[in-house]
């Protein structure tokens, strides 16, 4: 079987890229798997291409970059013209990957693949593979935040337009739920697939520095302000506990603001984005969640694999369907400002606790391989239509 995935960026970071390459991995022991990219802004890609895994471009906008054999210019208009029409625009604002370039190529790639399944990561680009994919082509979409995150624009062309593809996948099941209940997707067409870590090694944590890292993009869903607030109790005292966000975005002025207005800066360290997000939870003994909201939490997945317990707000939708609250993590109340800093405190003063979390969260992670992961796509997939 040849799978492709089409995603908005594929040289970029992010977590649907990392586990769209986790993915991309596993299915390539048995099949054949691409993976195409709407756009390209740099040379290489940021996570490494996994072994046999193909990586293509779809419009490339670094300097003096040309796309061989791309779109003429009418084409991109028409298609680029076409796209609009199915794409709401606050979808395409949220990502500016749907560039015309881009469409035309897209539209031309679906019809000429030689693909048995291609699959989307992204709203804007399932609503374009079920407009555009012709029938002999499988069509899956992935979705990686609950229907209600979604605006009401692209929630409407969601239910509209979904129900043509030949499978959509969620992350947890109150999105299955979600989707079952203002979709017409049928239930057998509708599918919970976590995302699954890659098949590495992974170091292990000693859980004996004194660290408590956070990871992901710097952006107002995170609420790394509120993190910060909660960290002062820790800071407080135990002023030998760091804070370690990882991530890089358009929040990081605020959050460094932040960082000045509480007295942290000898505290909290923006450590930017890593390559090698496994080495630097390992360097923690806690992950902290601040999210408003979460699509799935790979990152709490990735800390338990190195035996880190999480602390998080009980946010939609991901913490509770990965945490067990006090046998591998802790959640608290979503925007306890007060309650977060307090847990956080707790684990820091308790290492045995810290321990016993620890060895709980590397068991659990156990859920999340890519070989079990792997094994449940390929019965999905086989169980769509020839």
């Amino acid at each position: 079987m040849k799978i492709a995935f089409v995603i908005a960026n594929g040289y970029t970071m992010g977590g649907t890229v990392r586990t769209v390459y986790n993915l991309a991995e596993g299915l390539a022991r048995s099949h054949e798997v691409e993976i195409v990219s709407l756009s390209r802004k740099r040379e290489n890609p940021f996570f490494r291409l996994p072994a046999g895994v193909r990586l293509l471009p779809l419009s490339d906008s670094r300097t003096g970059a040309e796309v061989v054999d791309g779109p003429g210019g009418l084409a991109r208009f028409w298609w680029s013209r076409k796209a609009e029409q199915i794409v709401p625009e606050a979808e395409r604002a949220r990502n500016r990957n749907y560039s015309p370039g881009a469409m035309a190529a897209l539209h031309r790639y679906l019809r000429t693949t030689d693909a048995d399944v291609v699959m989307g990561t992204r709203p804007g680009i399932n609503l374009l593979i079920a407009s555009w994919a012709p029938k002999r082509l499988r069509t899956v979409g992935q979705e990686h935040l609950n229907l209600n995150e979604h605006k009401p624009e692209v929630a409407e062309a969601i239910a509209r337009l979904y129900p043509r593809l030949d499978g959509v996948s969620v992350l947890t099941e109150p999105d299955r739920q979600a989707y079952a209940e203002r979709t017409r997707v049928p239930e057998d067409r509708l599918v919970v697939m976590p995302n699954p870590l890659d098949a590495g090694q992974r170091p292990r944590s000693t859980l004996s520095e004194p660290v408590i890292a956070a990871a992901g993009r710097l952006s107002p869903v995170k609420q790394y302000p509120k993190l910060l607030r909660a960290f002062t109790q820790v800071a407080e005292k135990h002023p030998q506990w760091r804070l370690r966000i990882y991530g890089s975005g358009d929040h990081e002025k605020k959050i460094r603001s932040t960082v000045t207005e509480l007295g942290l800066e000898d505290s909290v360290e923006l450590m930017g984005q890593t390559k090698d997000v496994l080495g630097a939870l390992s360097k923690a003994s806690l992950l902290a969640i601040s999210s408003r909201v979460e699509g799935f939490g790979m990152t709490i997945v990735e800390a338990f694999s190195v035996g880190v317990p999480v602390v998080s707000f009980d946010c939609p939708h991901g913490p509770r369907e990965i945490i067990e609250h006090g046998h591998d993590g802790l959640l608290v109340p979503a925007q306890d400002v007060d309650a977060l800093g307090g847990t956080l405190l707790s684990l820091v003063e308790d290492a045995q606790e810290r321990e016993r979390m620890g060895e709980n969260a590397l068991a659990s992670s156990a859920r999340y391989g890519l070989d079990d992961i792997t094994r449940r796509w390929e019965n999905f997939l086989g169980s769509l239509r020839p």
